[in-house]
Formats: structure tokens, C-alpha cells, sequence
């Protein structure tokens, strides 16, 4: 299981909020690369990177970061918030994006997406399955689907998607502990490859995410409330790949 580091940006800073809440922002680094260079240092290898301004604004805001993190790191970055048109795809793309993560726009505009994901790839189109008691939200999780998450995710299987990541809001930075019964649920149903997002909180967390067979974890608050440390998650990947 892969191991994916979050980070998340407003006003360039590395920020962190609670369910999605835009009101409960807190500030953790002034600067985003130095925060990927040491997730680099650490060895990990991957990156999840959120332009919460973008998501807000509904076309990419914080593209800069991407930039400088993409070219100045080996991290293998996937990129989230504010994908809504082509254009937006081509400049995460250019900016060095290994993946990009598209949503509100799957939900909302399944054609395009369905469109990016013809052309780039199941190994560059990741599916954003956020969901709120089971139904999917969107456009920054104000708005809320009837949609079960686990149908619209596997609707998405059929069509050739590899790549999910399900976050669910509830448990949204609040570390205390991931959906594990819902993603097993989602493995079992629909065979994708699920990166789990959303209340990892401690190690034990982690080693039951693998045991369920997740692809990936994001981890973020758990790491800058020092819940978990960086040393953990070296032996963690040390360990996996062994």
C-alpha cells in the first residue's frame, strides 16, 4: 500500500480543515515545498496535493505550487481542486501533475470527464469519490447528491476508471479513524484501486488499511498534529516493500 502524504493549500500556505469546512482553516506551514521536501527526505515517494482555492473558485488557483513542488521534488504528485475544464487539465498537466483527481466534475459532468479519461488514461484520471453518509458531494462538499457512492464508483469501473480516491467527510481531519467497512465494501464491489482519504489517525489505521487491501492512504492532519511521524512512515514503506 502506497503511502500519500496531503497537502493542502489556501493563500499558497500548507493548511489543513475539518470536514471540508473552510471555516475551521488552520495554518500549518508558510511553505509547501518545504513540507514536500521533507516528505521527500523521508523517502516517500508520493504527494497528494489540493488546491483548496481552486475548489473554491471552480478553475485552478494555486498552479504555482504544483509548479515549484512538481520541479523541485521527485514526488510523484497527484493534483485535486478546481478541475472544471480542459484547460484546467492541460495546466496541471504542465505543471508537472503525474495524476490528476477530478470530482464535482465526474458527478456533475460525466461526459467531459469520461473524455479526459480517454484521452490521458486510467494511469492519469483519478475518480474523487467524496461522500457525506454515503452520498457523494460536491463543488467543495457544500452540495449533496441521492447518489450512493459505492454505485457511482462502481458506474465509473464499468467505464474504465482504475484509480479511486474516497474520502469520506465525516471523518475529514478529525483523526479518528478511516471508513474501513465502507472501502472494503467498495474493493469488494467494484475492484478498483481505492485510495483511502479521510481520518487516518494512527499507524494501526494504516496497517488496517492494507489489510482491506487499499492501493493507497492519504495522510495529513495525523502527521502535522504529530500523531503519526515521518520515521514511522519510512519503516512503514520499508516494511511494504519487503
Amino acid at each position: 500500500m502506497r503511502i500519500i502524504p496531503a497537502i493542502d493549500i489556501i493563500d499558497g500556505k500548507c493548511v489543513r480543515l475539518s470536514k471540508g469546512d473552510y471555516n475551521t482553516k488552520k495554518i500549518y506551514r508558510e511553505s509547501p515545498l518545504d513540507v514536500a521536501k521533507e516528505f521527500e527526505d523521508c523517502g516517500l515517494k508520493y504527494l497528494h496535493l489540493v488546491d483548496l482555492d481552486g475548489a473554491r473558485s471552480k478553475h485552478i488557483v494555486n498552479y504555482g505550487v504544483l509548479h515549484e513542488i512538481a520541479s523541485k521534488t521527485s514526488l510523484n504528485v497527484d493534483f485535486g481542486g478546481g478541475i472544471k475544464s480542459d484547460d484546467d487539465v492541460r495546466i496541471a498537466f504542465e505543471n508537472g501533475a503525474a495524476q490528476i483527481t477530478g470530482g464535482s466534475i465526474a458527478a456533475q459532468q460525466p461526459d467531459l470527464f469520461l473524455q479526459w479519461l480517454s484521452i490521458y488514461g486510467a494511469e492519469k484520471i483519478i475518480l474523487g469519490a467524496d461522500a457525506n453518509n454515503r452520498k457523494i458531494a460536491t463543488q467543495g462538499w457544500i452540495q449533496q447528491s441521492e447518489t450512493d457512492v459505492a454505485d457511482f464508483i462502481a458506474d465509473y469501473a464499468r467505464k474504465g476508471i482504475s484509480y479511486v480516491i474516497c474520502t469520506d467527510i465525516q471523518r475529514d481531519g478529525m483523526l479518528q479513524g478511516a471508513s474501513n467497512e465502507l472501502y472494503r465494501e467498495i474493493i469488494e464491489k467494484t475492484g478498483v484501486r481505492l485510495i483511502a482519504s479521510g481520518g487516518v489517525s494512527s499507524m494501526t489505521d494504516l496497517m488496517a488499511l492494507r489489510q482491506i487491501g487499499c492501493d493507497g492512504a492519504i495522510i495529513g492532519k495525523a502527521i502535522y498534529e504529530g500523531r503519526i511521524i515521518l520515521e514511522e512512515l519510512k519503516q512503514f514503506e520499508i516494511e511494504t516493500q519487503a
